[in-house]
């Protein structure tokens, strides 16, 4: 058969990402925070867009005329003025640097001078002081590596001591082995094992071991280091306990403990207690994790018998074209890159603005399809959360599920249940002998009622949960609720048992 070129005409449809549309995706899925950061991105990088100044928009109190705001188009843009500044109007020339009185400008700052008028510092019944501001706490690091500088030893132990408190895990836990640690220092093994020592000896207790056991234990012999002669006897059978009975510890073997110690099983209440009390990840209390604060993106208020939505634009940048290159656009003195260049960056800067009007009432409709599914959830509380899935919100408001998805994510509401993802809204459903699905979310709170009002010295076992249930009206097998309880957080009925 021959090989031969033809050319055919082919009619066929075909979704083409053109940038526009790449650009209102990526927008689409950014939360609010994001979407700031990317539009102060996009404002250096394109001189079209400028960002309007509210304060100067806004009719001053001085009592001079002002014009008023240009009106905004439904894309929340001002329109364009279409007429030059007037030529009289001019820059008030700058004060000279010669003509200031600095010793009078910061007079407020030296103490030989009186108070005179109003002061640049802040009033005692203005707000808080700088020094009484939170800082940011120590990290785990930081802490132990001040202490280590403090210790004399010889310089390649405090350097290897460097080496093992780099290897730490955020809950103190020592994540390297011996022989690791001699092969990056080049010690011997007298010499780990007392670099060791040195990182173990630094607070807080019960830092740098590598098993929970050891941890507890360290944490143990400091406190019989400090402990009274009326403490120190349950101290050390504390002791004895972490040493040779971790596994019936675990376990809660409480008669084979008390049998082995030749004691009653009620003696053991206080020693247990003061197991209980010591810390499992001593590292976490020194943890230099900044908080985050969450500002949600929609806001729901109730008004009457109604919900209002509103969304939340605060310090986003209000765009606009930049009339100077709009008249160098219309004129003809411009070179032919120039305005290839200008009109290439004004395209861009009207998809930009497009794209964040298209994001905002995209966000608009699903948190109004959220807040009409979830109605009862508002009213009531969680015990009325409906079951709810991506697409009914897409039928709603005739949009694809994955512009949905794009919508919840990385997005926050603030009802007046209180602030949630808008994920949180989303879940599976749970079926119900009184017809229709019962909220996943409402399962999980019911079994975490169950078993906050259970009785610590006969726990319910998930069989009994599953039972109860049950005759609640909700068809739930047993690997289930051990599903939803695992996922709560909650041990199982034997490491829940309390003895004493």
């Amino acid at each position: 058969m021959a090989l031969e070129q033809k050319l055919r005409l082919k009619l066929a449809q075909r979704l083409v990402m053109t940038p526009s549309l790449q650009q209102a995706i990526k927008l689409l899925q950014l939360s609010r925070l994001e979407l700031e950061e990317a539009l102060s991105q996009e404002i250096l990088e394109n001189p079209m867009l400028e960002v309007e100044d509210e304060e100067l928009s806004e009719a001053g109190s001085t009592g001079e005329a002002q014009e008023p705001p240009a009106e905004a188009d439904s894309t929340g843009v001002p329109e364009q003025e279409t007429q030059p500044p007037s030529q009289e109007e001019t820059i008030p020339e700058q004060e000279a640097y010669s003509d200031i009185d600095v010793e009078a400008f910061f007079s407020d700052y030296l103490g030989d001078t009186p108070f005179e008028g109003p002061s640049m510092a802040v009033p005692e019944d203005s707000g808080p002081y700088l020094e009484n501001i939170a800082a940011s706490s120590t990290g785990l690091h930081d802490h132990l590596m001040w202490q280590l500088h403090l210790v004399d030893e010889a310089p390649e132990i405090l350097a290897a001591g460097e080496f093992i408190i780099g290897n730490l895990d955020d809950g103190g836990f020592l994540q390297v082995s011996d022989e690791e640690i001699a092969e990056a220092t080049g010690l011997d093994a007298a010499d780990v094992r007392r670099a060791l020592e040195v990182v173990r000896s630094l607070d807080p207790p019960g830092i740098g071991a590598r098993t929970l056991q050891e941890c507890l234990l360290a944490q143990v012999r400091v406190l019989e280091k400090e402990a009274s002669d009326e403490d120190l006897p349950v101290l050390e059978r504390a002791r004895e306990i972490l040493e040779h009975h971790w596994d019936d510890l675990l376990h809660q073997r409480w008669e084979r403990i008390a049998q082995e110690l030749g004691c009653e099983v009620q003696d053991l209440r206080v020693v247990v207690e003061v197991i209980q009390r010591l810390d499992s990840r001593p590292g976490h209390q020194y943890g230099a994790e900044a908080n985050f604060y969450i500002e949600p993106d929609v806001h729901v208020r109730k008004v009457g018998d109604d919900y209002i939505i509103d969304l939340n634009d605060n310090g986003l940048p209000r765009l606009r074209m930049s009339s100077r290159y709009l008249r160098m656009l219309e004129g003809n003195g411009l070179d032919k890159k120039a305005a290839t260049f200008l009109r290439e960056k004004m395209r861009n800067a009207m998809w930009l603005m497009k794209s964040i009007d298209q994001r905002q009432r995209t966000i608009y409709k699903v948190a109004q399809s959220i807040v009409e599914f979830q109605r009862s959830f508002l009213d009531h509380g969680l015990e009325h959360l409906k079951p709810m899935v991506l697409r009914q919100v897409a039928e709603d408001i005739g949009m694809h599920e994955s512009t949905i998805s794009r919508v919840v994510s990385n997005k926050y509401i603030q009802t007046p249940r209180g602030i949630f993802p808008m994920k949180f809204f989303f879940h599976s459903g749970v079926d119900s002998a009184r017809g229709g699905n019962v909220s996943s979310l409402v399962v999980k709170e019911r079994i975490r009622k169950l078993i906050e009002a259970e009785d610590p010295e006969r726990p319910l076992s998930d069989s009994k949960i599953m039972k109860m249930l049950q005759q609640e009206g909700i068809r739930l097998a047993r690997r289930t609720v051990a599903k939803y309880r695992e996922e709560l957080g909650i041990p199982s009925s034997e490491k829940r048992k309390r003895v004493f």
